[in-house]
């Protein structure tokens, strides 16, 4: 599995994402000015921070950098893309997942360890976690209330595009669990085709027993799997 980091104007986590990425396989950095994906790129990661400080809204500017052209025609062919945190925001601005992140529902930014109940285990993204597993992964973000009409909502429910809730450590979806107000307690969400994932949580932060918890591990681990199994593919050929 090789993995492309995009590094926007005020991107703080991507040295966390190119870190877990080289555990599972190799990493390169991608400038926010590229015109082109290298040859070779099986996973792209839009990394958490501030990109551009996060004028007009987060993710807005972000979403018109050259490199992001590029990351929609990668996607639209297949090809595996995370965002995280602020890369969330940013997926959300460039239409690649529905929905948008507002500010957080008690106006303060959220930096604590919250519980995850992993809600799709048959994603390229969760398939080393089992369904309904409970993990611990840290948050960071002043904009992170999920929200879309209510149609959004049920197709997304619907369709099993929910892949992480926030929850309790018992695994119970309540309102003091979830840390910014999202919508049905969503922490992440899938594209139809499976091959986008958005989440708020930051799986790179908890990717190595050394920083006190590896439950974010499974996230990158599930690629290096999904990677395996279709060694044999063009990135083009991959089914959902």
């Amino acid at each position: 599995m090789k993995y492309g980091i995009v590094r926007f104007p005020g991107s703080n986590c991507d040295h966390d994402a190119f870190t877990a990425a080289s555990q599972s396989g190799s990493a390169v950095y991608l400038w926010h000015k590229d015109t082109q994906i290298p040859k070779g790129i099986d996973c792209i990661i839009l990394p958490g921070g501030f990109s551009y400080g996060d004028y007009l809204r987060c993710g807005a500017i972000a979403r018109f950098s050259p490199i992001m052209k590029e990351v929609v025609t990668f996607a639209r062919n297949g090809g595996l893309v995370i965002g995280i945190c602020n890369g969330f925001q940013i997926l959300t601005e460039a239409g690649l997942l529905p929905g948008v992140l507002l500010q957080n529902s008690g106006l303060n930014f959220v930096c604590r360890d919250v519980f995850l109940s992993v809600a799709n285990a048959s994603t390229p993204f969760t398939s080393s976690y089992t369904q309904n597993q409970i993990i611990r992964i840290p948050v960071a973000h002043g904009d992170g209330n999920y929200y879309a009409d209510a149609d959004t909502i049920s197709k997304l429910e619907t369709n099993n595009q929910v892949v992480f809730r926030y929850c309790n450590a018992d695994g119970q979806l309540t309102g003091e669990a979830n840390p910014n107000g999202s919508i049905n307690n969503i922490a992440g969400i899938i594209n139809k085709g499976g091959n986008v994932l958005g989440m708020m949580p930051h799986p790179e932060r908890y990717a190595d027993s050394l920083l006190g918890c590896a439950d974010g591990r499974g996230v990158f681990q599930s690629l290096e799997l999904f990677g395996l199994s279709n060694s044999t593919k063009t990135v083009e050929s991959i089914s959902y």
